[in-house]
């Protein structure tokens, strides 16, 4: 007997779509609760995963491999779904989509396997085509990558993504305390986050105190008209100060007419109290009745 996957699921793959490949999170039978994650931070490992009929009231239960790409060593993909299957305890929350966040946790998890020589994931044995893999750059481009000086990571807080109508916002927040910061925090985005980077829209705004009373405020619509400025109005609502917010969209497919405002500011509201950046009491903009800090 088979089934319909329910809402809840059916946005998350389309949400998971847009924001990362197209396939990334993929129905593969006839029982449509059975998917397949590719992970983006390591696409030759495909899991195996099965969405309860009450999800997301309770949590996805990760199956195993389903494929795994030659150039990653034999047994490392069973590591690789335990490491999935304790950061999926970690980031589920009863009533809430985890995909999303599982996937960037899973990616910060990975990382530091490898960097404490717990993972070893590719497979160093010769042999000719192991990285055929558009994404991995040979030699040359490593090093052309590296001469390349972003700074470190800004310390971004990134609020939950909102979908509707296929569209994604996702606002992200950091503090900054020159308009030059700011800057490089935007370049450095666009420079290493590709979804970023293919985005429709990343719509920008600070707002920062300098020296001897000085203060800067600025936005940047990205052709979204009057977006940038929208959010700019609604820190100065919340009376925020040294920090800057963009708010990315990934369009899909259907005009969302005024309402797109709506949802852009009430994500870029997520993040700032999210960050902690919102004052007690200064949050109301007329979109939202969300208070206090977290």
């Amino acid at each position: 007997m088979t089934f319909s996957l329910n809402d809840a699921i059916n946005d998350e793959i389309t949400s998971i779509n847009s924001i990362f490949d197209l396939d990334t999170l993929s129905s593969i039978s006839e029982d449509a609760s059975i998917c397949s994650l590719r992970l983006p931070s390591l696409p030759s490992i495909v899991l195996r995963l099965k969405f309860p009929l009450d999800y997301p009231d309770t949590p996805p239960l990760i199956l195993g491999t389903q494929t795994v790409g030659e150039d990653v060593q034999k047994g490392v993909g069973k590591q690789i779904v335990d490491i999935v299957r304790d950061v999926l305890t970690q980031v589920y929350r009863p009533g809430e989509a985890c995909i999303f966040d599982l996937l960037e946790e899973v990616r910060d998890a990975l990382e530091k396997a490898e960097e404490k020589g717990t993972l070893h994931i590719q497979d160093h044995i010769g042999g000719e085509g192991k990285e055929t893999d558009e994404s991995i750059p040979d030699a040359s481009m490593r090093q052309d990558i590296s001469s390349v000086n972003l700074g470190p990571e800004p310390p971004w807080i990134i609020a939950p993504p909102i979908t509707e109508k296929k569209s994604i916002f996702l606002a992200r927040v950091a503090p900054v305390y020159s308009p030059a910061q700011a800057k490089s925090y935007v370049a450095h985005l666009l420079a290493t986050d590709k979804k970023a980077a293919r985005a429709t829209h990343n719509i920008t705004a600070w707002r920062i105190r300098g020296l001897n009373d000085t203060s800067y405020q600025d936005c940047d619509d990205d052709g979204e008209t009057a977006a940038g400025g929208r959010i700019l109005h609604l820190m100065q609502l919340m009376d925020v100060w040294d920090v800057m917010v963009i708010v990315t969209r990934w369009y899909g497919g259907v005009l969302l007419g005024p309402d797109r405002f709506r949802i852009i500011n009430t994500t870029a509201r997520e993040a700032l109290v999210l960050g902690g950046f919102a004052r007690e009491g200064k949050e109301g903009s007329g979109e939202g009745k969300k208070k206090g800090r977290k």
